[in-house]
């Protein structure tokens, strides 16, 4: 089997491998959610740090548009402005 990581060892791929197959089905939902939670996180800090002029709703509004298009961030934009009671 061909690595599928260049920094790990064929034999620790084919352990993490194995304890995936093993692992039941909410445990690996769980896992996917959270590493997800985590990549949204490290992006929205990522974001922050490299425009620290922005607030939290700007932030998020990049996200937006980096990770989903400009198009919907403008629509956000645009329905936050006109809902402006809406917490974002």
């Amino acid at each position: 089997m061909k690595t599928q990581s260049i920094d790990t060892s064929p034999e620790a791929e084919k352990i993490l491998i194995s304890l995936i197959r093993k692992a039941s089905l909410s445990k690996r939902i769980i896992q996917t959610l959270s590493l997800s939670q985590t990549t949204i996180q490290l992006s929205k800090r990522a974001i922050a740090r490299a425009n620290k002029e922005l607030n939290a709703e700007q932030i998020k509004l990049l996200f937006i548009a980096y990770h989903y298009g400009e198009d919907l961030a403008v629509q956000i934009k645009k329905y936050l402005d006109k809902n402006q009671n809406e917490k974002f």
